[in-house]
């Protein structure tokens, strides 16, 4: 980047997927300038098989009744025993299996979990079992990384095939019940509502010029625990929509925005880079925020 010569922290990372070995995630990581990283899990469980991309997901994690296990701990562990210095653990068990919150705590004292994530599950956000697991974090010290997308999109009454959390109410409601808990949020449910016309996109990834500020800025002014990552597509597409303003989005909101990607390559990097950021700001987006949050000093 030719704006920033500091240490870069991916916060949205997995490893085992998208064809890339432990040691070819690193291997990417050095072409990026990627300095450390958060590895998450995500817990597929047995009626979330549909939302598996087989092209995307280690085989070796068929189980023997032909589910998958989908980006499990023990994955994470091994990368990060390799790379130590520069990989960090995020894990966040299924709120639906019995005891998940007491297995948030046990791995995060055998582990040294940096955060719970990531939350990606056929279920609403504030179910009162996903909200057990939120305030375990909360006492745990722990931020919660989330992967929204919305069950309906506008002008479709048919359930999405797939979704995960709700729509922007479940999230509102989820911060609120839970106050002592960062929330960090993600993916296309959460970045629709960057604009003001998110209530009738029919599109999962809403493109073009910007109409006005959406709900989303509005509950980050609002609610002190709530953090945004710009990983993935759904982020870069926002973010993209008007780069005049998302620079000034940026230096508003320096505190609360991650760097992520959630996938390989420069994209990101070199968005942030065609912003002309202040140098101050771009060491908090990616680097210092995210150390911050994961309580790295």
């Amino acid at each position: 980047m030719k704006n920033h010569s500091g240490p870069i922290f991916d916060l949205h990372q997995h490893v085992l997927w998208g064809g890339r070995d432990i040691h070819g995630l690193i291997a990417d990581f050095d072409a990026h300038g990627i300095t450390e990283a958060l590895l998450m899990t995500w817990q597929v469980g047995q009626f979330e098989q549909h939302t598996v991309e087989p092209e995307f997901f280690n085989s070796v994690q068929v189980q023997p009744d032909g589910t998958h296990a989908g980006l499990p701990l023990g994955d994470l562990l091994r990368a990060i025993e390799l790379y130590p210095k520069r990989l960090h653990l995020g894990y966040c068990p299924h709120p639906l299996w019995p005891g998940a919150p007491q297995m948030l705590r046990s791995a995060t004292e055998m582990y040294h979990v940096r955060l719970c994530g990531e939350w990606k599950f056929t279920m609403p956000l504030d179910d009162p079992r996903s909200l057990e697991v939120f305030k375990m974090a909360g006492d745990l010290g722990l931020a919660v990384l989330l992967h929204l997308d919305v069950p309906y999109l506008a002008g479709n009454p048919r359930l999405q095939r797939v979704w995960f959390g709700g729509d922007i109410e479940s999230l509102e409601r989820t911060v609120k019940a839970c106050p002592r808990t960062t929330f960090i949020g993600h993916a296309p449910g959460f970045w629709r509502e960057w604009d003001a016309d998110a209530p009738a996109r029919v599109e999962q990834y809403p493109e073009g010029p910007m109409t006005g500020e959406g709900r989303l800025q509005a509950m980050l002014r609002r609610y002190d625990n709530l953090v945004a990552d710009i990983s993935a597509k759904s982020g870069l597409i926002a973010l993209s929509r008007d780069p005049a303003y998302t620079r000034r989005f940026l230096v508003e909101f320096q505190d609360k925005v991650v760097f992520g990607r959630d996938k390989y390559g420069g994209d990101h990097l070199a968005f942030l880079d065609g912003l002309d950021l202040p140098a101050d700001v771009l060491a908090k987006l990616l680097w210092s925020n995210a150390r911050r949050l994961l309580r790295l000093g």
